[in-house]
């Protein structure tokens, strides 16, 4: 996409004022998705992304800016219009590029874009013809899409380094809003990849995905008003580690850290969690959904251990907010596409397997709530207070799973809730989404077993748990 010569030539036009570090990200990106709706393709669609994006940087000060002009000229003119940021003499010059080599632990057998459109169709036909079968007269709208992306990528850095990436992932989504005289409710369920055809027909296969959304849907229609309180709260495995990705995650990357604007930050070496809570960032899982070889700064990916057994031991850190730290990039450093500024982000953040099987820790719980899934929340990473709507969730009694309830929200803070778990389950499970923050939207993997806190305040509109 980039000449070297070209890159060489442009770097230097950054570096020409006194930055002590510049970077060129090149990108080529292709997406195709195809949606059906109640039945019928409401809508197929391709894009395309392309530009560049110039990063320069002193000591703690950041200049960026982009461009879909890739000629020399528009190059060139973003480099001198970005250098006039700085007033000084050049200290740094690029005479030659090396090449960074990194492991491809994300390997696609057949690209998406050899697939014929037909076939993206029958199968996300395959998961509405499921929902159809329900012949519910409740559900009102479902909707199907599959989505794939392309993305090409050159970055060209000042320390004299170069590499490439070409990935490619896909999403296939299904969303089911059922209505009665009450009320109304939705389910969803998106499982994706980085891996070929073939996840979504022998692994996550559509039927089943759409099943479960328009299950899940149906459930919360006939379910009650969640009971308010202080309770101990069984969260379920997959989607339940988005808790923890919100709560604790975000908290944990260096754009917080460094700043001194984390509820975690100097708080490196202490005890912040239940000694059973082992927490992980690991972007190496080969097909995984969060997963990158190397990161938009050149760092190859890690598997990065935050908490080991309820002690903070590490951050997920980009060379840049590193540089207030006195540390190293270790591989977080991520974007959405060439119009964003990079930072630390997440990968495939999970808390790790404990001794607990599901069945135990249910078992143990005489009165609570089960929160199978989340809908949404908010949380300031400053205080690392929450709130979280649960999409499914169900009364414990006795030991047992019981009666569904709808509008259950889990309020509080994130350190105060690691503290409280005090069983882990056996069943660790990943689940795929979209992460958005200050360098864009990006593939995250969330994830856990099953584990229970032993006490947390539940918000509903269904009175006392009794």
């Amino acid at each position: 996409m980039l000449s070297k010569k070209l890159a060489i030539e442009v770097l230097n036009e950054m570096l020409a004022t006194g930055s002590d570090y510049a970077e060129i990200f090149v990108e080529y990106s292709t997406s195709n998705a195809v949606t059906i709706e109640n039945g019928k393709v409401s809508s197929s669609s391709t894009g395309i992304t392309s530009g560049a994006g110039l990063r320069l940087l002193k000591e703690n000060r950041c200049v960026y800016g982009y461009t879909s002009d890739l000629s020399k000229k528009g190059l060139l003119s973003l480099a001198s219009s970005l250098n006039k940021s700085f007033n000084g003499k050049q200290l740094i010059a690029v005479d030659k590029l090396e090449a960074i080599k990194c492991k491809n632990r994300n390997v696609i057998s057949k690209s998406y874009d050899d697939i014929p459109l037909q076939e993206k169709i029958d199968l996300v036909r395959e998961g509405t013809k499921e929902i159809e079968s329900f012949n519910n007269p409740h559900i009102v709208r479902y909707i199907g899409n599959f989505a794939n992306n392309h993305r090409k990528v050159e970055v060209y850095n000042s320390k004299g380094k170069w590499f490439n990436r070409d990935t490619e992932f896909a999403r296939l989504a299904y969303s089911v809003v059922v209505a009665d005289e009450n009320g109304m409710e939705t389910g969803f369920e998106g499982p994706g990849c980085q891996m070929d055809m073939s996840f979504f027909k022998d692994k996550r296969k559509p039927r089943e995905v759409a099943h479960k959304a328009a299950e899940t849907a149906l459930i919360n229609l006939n379910a009650k008003e969640c009971p308010s309180g202080k309770m101990p709260v069984v969260i379920g495995n997959g989607w339940g580690g988005v808790l923890f990705h919100e709560a604790c995650g975000h908290p944990l990357e260096a754009s917080a850290v460094s700043r001194g604007l984390s509820c975690f930050a100097g708080k490196e070496g202490e005890m912040i969690a239940s000694p059973i809570v082992t927490a992980v960032d690991d972007s190496t899982i080969p097909n995984e959904w969060g997963s990158i070889d190397i990161d938009d700064e050149g760092n190859l990916g890690e598997k990065r251990v935050l908490i080991k057994d309820g002690k903070l031991v590490n951050f997920m850190i980009d060379d840049f907010n590193g540089r207030r730290m006195n540390r190293k990039g270790n591989g977080s450093c991520r974007r959405q596409n060439y119009k964003y500024c990079p930072t630390s982000r997440m990968s495939n953040t999970y808390i790790d397997n404990g001794k607990s099987t599901p069945e135990e820790i249910i078992a143990a719980t005489k009165l609570g709530l089960y929160a199978v899934g989340f809908n949404g929340g908010s949380v300031d990473p400053t205080t690392g207070e929450f709130n979280f709507g649960c999409s499914e969730a169900y009364i414990i009694r006795d030991g047992k799973i019981c009666e569904p309830v709808k509008g259950a929200t889990l309020i509080g803070k994130g350190e105060e809730i690691l503290k409280k778990i005090d069983m882990v389950g056996n069943d660790l499970k990943l689940a795929q989404g979209m992460c958005g923050a200050a360098s864009g939207s990006i593939r995250t993997n969330v994830g856990q077993p099953t584990l229970r806190i032993s006490e947390i305040t539940v918000g509903g509109r269904g009175g006392e748990l009794k």
